[in-house]
């Protein structure tokens, strides 16, 4: 699950890490009487309205701008909000912006003793262990820096058993090349940062820039954060700050109906039931030359309605040439699944128009087959996972 900069910056700040402050709006009116608050609140006079999405690269789309004064404020909130804004991080079509952050400028006087810096923490699967990664390239790209200076980026690895120790943080501002005060505020910015992390069951907390301010404070400029979707269960506070409208539809709806899906960018759809058996799936289509859509568990109970709602959140995908069917028929019968299928089929005959192969195995596949092969649908069963390749390959051609 992906939070918003502001919502972030709130965890961020619970935890102790220095922000930079900002009010959310919804709308131009709402955003300038935002800057008056946090003018009143810090004393800044210059404001950045800042497009709230789940994405990167908001700057380079036109989604920050710099405001010198409240009238600036209105009119550049006004032309943000509502505006698509596209990124290399967005869909083509980019991202509605629904909300701005109006933040305290804080590149003020002094501006050559500024330093930026890249800043987060994540699990490394290789290890099994978190790693904070760093760099003195702050404000850039990570991907670019990684691809052209890769000696720039330092790591250090954090037993999780243990957590961040002293020696950590101090070697994170060392290589970063503080010293004073800016030395002690890495530090303490640093710890409070994992532990940050730790406390929320995050997957990714990313602080691009991390600023050195020109009097030698550490704050997080941006934040870009990511929570564990298994640990929403305990986590019921973050869990509320989830905004469904940055997420994709399908998806949502499929989370609604108790169904496992994953929207993708390929042309044949999948419904399988089991995880193990959906990757396996995948690899079949693309060993048959076509492109999975999406992963789609509906689990070990392939019911009549949840094979229909399956049907209709896979045909919601305007790329979709055909459709296959992959059941192992352990828990559930499979010709209970091939009842289900042709129910479907019959309630959803107008809007399919792509053929539908279908593979059952497992507890009465052979009855399963009769009922397909019965049903005078357009339904095409197989019985191999080569056979299934080469009817989806032939459908798909």
């Amino acid at each position: 699950m992906n939070l918003h900069e502001f919502q972030g910056k709130d965890l961020l700040n619970a935890n102790g890490v220095a922000i930079q402050r900002g009010i959310v709006a919804s709308s131009a009116s709402e955003a300038k009487i935002a800057a008056h608050n946090l003018n009143t609140q810090t004393g800044t006079e210059w404001f950045v309205v800042k497009a709230q999405v789940h994405a990167g690269g908001r700057g380079k789309g036109g989604g920050i701008k710099l405001a010198k004064s409240y009238d600036e404020v209105f009119e550049i909130s006004k032309n943000i909000l509502g505006m698509n804004l596209i990124t290399p991080q967005t869909p083509p079509e980019g991202k509605p912006v629904n909300q701005v952050l109006i933040a305290e400028d804080v590149y003020y006087p002094g501006e050559s003793k500024i330093s930026e810096f890249y800043v987060s923490v994540l699990l490394d699967r290789s290890t099994c262990k978190n790693i904070i990664m760093y760099s003195t390239e702050g404000g850039m790209d990570i991907e670019s820096v990684a691809e052209k200076t890769p000696e720039l980026i330092y790591t250090e690895i954090i037993d999780p058993k243990i957590g961040i120790l002293p020696f950590q943080a101090r070697k994170v501002a060392f290589n970063l090349g503080l010293s004073g005060n800016a030395f002690k505020e890495m530090m303490k910015f640093i710890t409070s940062l994992y532990n940050a992390y730790i406390k929320s069951d995050a997957s990714l907390f990313e602080i691009n820039p991390v600023l050195k301010t020109s009097d030698n404070k550490i704050i997080a400029v941006d934040s870009k954060v990511s929570i564990d979707d298994n640990s929403l269960f305990r986590q019921k506070e973050i869990s509320n700050l989830r905004d469904f409208r940055e997420e994709n539809p399908i998806e949502v709806e499929a989370n609604n109906a108790g169904l496992s899906y994953v929207d993708l960018d390929g042309n044949v759809g999948c419904m399988v039931n089991g995880a193990g058996l959906a990757m396996a799936t995948m690899d079949l289509i693309k060993q048959a030359g076509g492109d999975p859509a999406n992963f789609l568990d509906v689990g070990g109970t392939a019911d009549s309605s949840r094979v229909e709602t399956a049907f209709k959140l896979i045909l919601k995908d305007v790329n979709v040439k055909a459709i296959l069917v992959n059941i192992f028929g352990g828990i559930v019968r499979c010709d209970r699944v091939a009842e289900g299928i042709v129910k479907a089929f019959t309630n959803l005959k107008d809007s399919i128009n792509v053929p539908i192969i279908v593979r059952l195995q497992g507890t009465n596949s052979d009855k399963a087959k009769k009922i397909i092969d019965s049903s005078g649908l357009n339904v095409i069963s197989a019985i191999g996972f080569q056979e299934a390749a080469e009817k989806v390959n032939k459908a798909i051609n």
